[in-house]
């Protein structure tokens, strides 16, 4: 059994939150330290229950409060070598027991959950994403990915749920009032998942066992929910795929989502 929340999702701030029949445990903390516990009281999980925080990388969206949040509860802290050596300010706010380092493409555990890190293209350190297993359900967690590769996708394949980036609407980002190089870092091969992509991603995966996924880490400046929501559909609707056959969603940035049985 697994569960799933997002808690916040977006350019501005993540953290999401999975549970287990006997685990709870944290992907990333980008947001205030008030925020994840406001967070986790709607779901009555109180934060010394946690078993751990997973961190995908360094960036300040993800990790804003992972030295506090870690420090004030005793949590433990999972991340690669390269990872905590990039965010040494939060990093040393983890106590040295509370430091577990993992290597990506090696499988952990976490009581009854495993984890599988698996690498991603993004400018950061040594970013990931993470598969999480307990018995036969897994689940995905794929953001901040700058191209998608046939690897990735072998990575997500066999997942029932997944929360993928879909950041940007590639119109949009023109439009917009960022500068060049800004729009060039995000659609770039290291910057962020366009909802296009997005969307033939989750397509594809459809035919391999997917049955819930949720649009995360959207752009405030750059897209829009429904606008994401929409290229997703039109793309299944044009490759003939039944829409009936996924349950969709989007991750909202500061209201803590449905907690979503797999």
């Amino acid at each position: 059994m697994l569960n799933f929340c997002s808690l916040y999702s977006g350019s501005s701030g993540n953290c999401l939150f999975v549970e287990s029949n006997n685990a709870k445990i944290l992907i990333d903390a980008g947001v205030s330290l008030k925020k994840i516990e406001s967070g986790l009281e709607t779901l009555n999980v109180p934060p010394s229950s946690l078993d751990g925080i997973l961190v995908t990388h360094e960036h300040s969206d993800h990790i804003q409060s992972l030295g506090n949040l870690s420090r004030k509860f005793n949590l433990p802290v999972f991340a690669n070598s390269e990872t905590f050596d990039a965010m040494p300010k939060q990093t040393d706010k983890i106590c040295s027991e509370n430091i577990n380092k993992f290597k990506n493409k090696e499988t952990f555990s976490i009581k009854d959950i495993e984890i599988t890190p698996f690498s991603i293209p993004h400018d950061a350190a040594n970013p990931c994403g993470f598969n999480i297993k307990n018995n036969d359900d897994k689940i995905s967690i794929a953001t901040d990915i700058g191209h998608m590769s046939n690897e990735i996708l072998k990575q997500l394949e066999g997942s029932k749920f997944i929360l993928l980036e879909s950041n940007y609407d590639t119109e949009v980002l023109k439009c917009s009032k960022y500068p060049y190089s800004l729009k060039r870092r995000i659609a770039g091969p290291n910057g962020h998942l366009s909802n296009d992509i997005a969307s033939k991603v989750i397509n594809y995966l459809i035919n391999a066992n997917l049955k819930t996924a949720m649009l995360g880490h959207l752009s405030k400046e750059n897209n829009f929910p429904e606008l994401a929501y929409q290229t997703v559909v039109n793309e299944m609707i044009s490759s003939g795929t039944d829409v009936s056959k996924i349950s969709l969603s989007v991750a909202s940035r500061d209201k803590v989502g449905n907690l979503i049985h797999i």
